[in-house]
C-alpha cells in the first residue's frame, strides 16, 4: 500500500478521528463481516451482529456508525504492519480477531457493570437477559480465535502464527485478570495509584499492546523493533484508559453516548477517585469513606464525590498523568527507523487519545 509522503497532519480536536482510522476502517469491516457468522434464523449470530452495531434488535441492517466503536485496535494493528512492512494485508485476520475479543470482553464488562447502554444502544444483556448475553460474548470470543487462525493463510509462516496466536491469548488472560482486579477494587477504598495502574495495564493495556505487537512482528523479524511497538502500546493503553476515567466522570454524555457519572453511582474505583482517596484529608476524606461505604449513592452523594475530585485536583492531575503517558508513547518509537507519513500519524493517533472526546 503506497503512502503520500507530503505532510497530512492536521489539528485533530477530540472530536475527530485521526486519519489511520478511515485509511483502514473499510478493510476491517470487510475482514469482520468475512469472518462473524451471517445471522440467517440463528439468535446467537444476531445478537453478535446487534452488539457489534450491524443490525437492531429485530436484526435489520443499520446504516448508522454511532452505533459501531472506533475499532482502536484492529487499527493499531494493522497501522503498525502498514507502517514497518508498506502492507497490511497479512494482518487483516489478526486485526478481526483482536476487535471480536475486545468485543467479547464489552459484553461481558456491560453484564458486571450493569450498563443499560453502550455505543448509544440499549446493552444486549438489558434487552435479552444476562444468560444470553453471556453466551453472546463467548460466541464472540470463539469467533475471534477462529479468525486470528487464518493468519496462516496470509504467507505467514506457522511459528510466527503460533506466536502470534500466543500473544493474543497471553493478552486477554490479562485482561481478564485485570477485569477481576477492578471488581476487587469496587470494595475496597485503600488503593494506590501504583495499584491501579498495574490493573489498567492488564485490564486495557494488554490488548492494545498486544494489537501493536502483533502487527509489527507480522511485518518484520526485528526483535528490537517489535518491542519497540509493544512499549509504545504500553504507554498508549496508560493513556487511553485514564482518558476514560476521565470521560466517565466529566464527559458529555451526547458525545459518548452513555451515562456520565455511572462511575461513581457504582462506586466504581477509577483513577480520579484513587488520586483523590490518596490526597483527601479531614471532613473530605471522611465523606469520600462514608459515601463509597455506602450500598447506593443518592446524587447527593455523587455530587458530593464531584466536589471532593475537585477540591483536591483529580480533573487537572488525571490529564496531567495522561498527557505523560502519552509523551512516553511517542519516546518509545524514536529507535525506529518509521517513514515520515507513520511518524506523523502517529503523532495524531497520541495527541487524539489523550484528548479525545468519546
Amino acid at each position: 500500500m503506497a503512502h503520500d509522503e507530503q505532510s497530512n497532519t492536521s489539528s485533530t480536536s477530540g472530536t475527530k478521528l485521526p486519519g489511520m482510522f478511515s485509511r483502514y476502517k473499510n478493510s476491517v469491516e470487510q475482514e469482520l463481516n468475512r469472518v462473524v457468522p451471517v445471522a440467517d434464523n440463528s439468535e446467537a449470530y444476531r445478537l453478535l451482529r446487534y452488539h457489534l452495531g450491524w443490525v437492531d434488535q429485530q436484526g435489520d441492517p443499520m446504516d448508522t456508525s454511532l452505533t459501531q466503536g472506533k475499532a482502536l485496535r484492529p487499527t493499531l494493528c494493522l497501522f503498525a504492519c502498514d507502517a514497518l512492512a508498506s502492507d497490511y494485508s497479512r494482518a487483516l485476520p489478526a486485526a478481526a480477531a483482536l476487535e471480536l475479543i475486545h468485543n467479547f470482553s464489552l459484553i461481558h464488562d456491560d453484564i458486571q457493570d450493569q450498563d443499560v447502554e453502550r455505543r448509544h444502544q440499549p446493552t444486549v444483556w438489558h434487552l435479552w437477559g444476562i444468560p444470553k448475553a453471556m453466551w453472546t460474548g463467548n460466541a464472540m470470543q470463539c469467533t475471534g480465535d477462529l479468525a486470528l487462525l487464518d493468519v496462516a493463510s496470509q504467507q505467514v509462516s506457522s511459528v510466527t502464527a503460533i506466536r502470534v496466536s500466543d500473544i493474543l491469548t497471553e493478552s486477554y488472560l490479562e485482561m481478564i485478570q485485570g477485569q477481576c482486579m477492578d471488581l476487587d477494587f469496587e470494595s475496597r477504598t485503600d488503593i494506590k495509584a501504583d495499584e491501579y495502574l498495574y490493573m489498567i495495564a492488564c485490564k486495557t493495556g494488554a490488548l492494545i499492546r498486544s494489537a501493536l505487537q502483533i502487527g509489527a512482528i507480522l511485518a518484520t523479524d526485528d526483535t528490537a523493533t517489535v518491542d519497540a511497538f509493544a512499549e509504545f502500546g504500553n504507554h498508549l493503553g496508560q493513556a487511553f484508559q485514564i482518558r476514560d476515567d476521565y470521560l466517565g466522570i466529566w464527559g458529555d454524555e451526547a458525545t459518548l453516548g452513555k451515562a456520565t457519572g455511572n462511575d461513581i453511582r457504582r462506586r466504581k474505583k477509577s483513577y480520579p477517585v484513587v488520586f483523590a482517596l490518596e490526597r483527601a484529608s479531614g471532613q473530605a476524606m471522611d465523606d469520600l469513606l462514608r459515601i463509597y461505604g455506602q450500598e447506593e449513592l443518592e446524587e447527593d452523594d455523587v455530587q458530593r464525590v464531584l466536589a471532593v475530585l475537585d477540591e483536591v485536583g483529580s480533573q487537572e492531575h488525571s490529564q496531567r498523568v495522561t498527557e505523560a503517558a502519552a509523551a512516553r508513547a511517542l519516546e518509545a518509537l524514536k529507535p525506529v527507523s518509521l517513514p515520515r507519513w507513520a511518524q506523523e500519524e502517529a503523532e495524531e493517533l497520541v495527541d487524539f487519545l489523550a484528548r479525545r472526546e468519546y
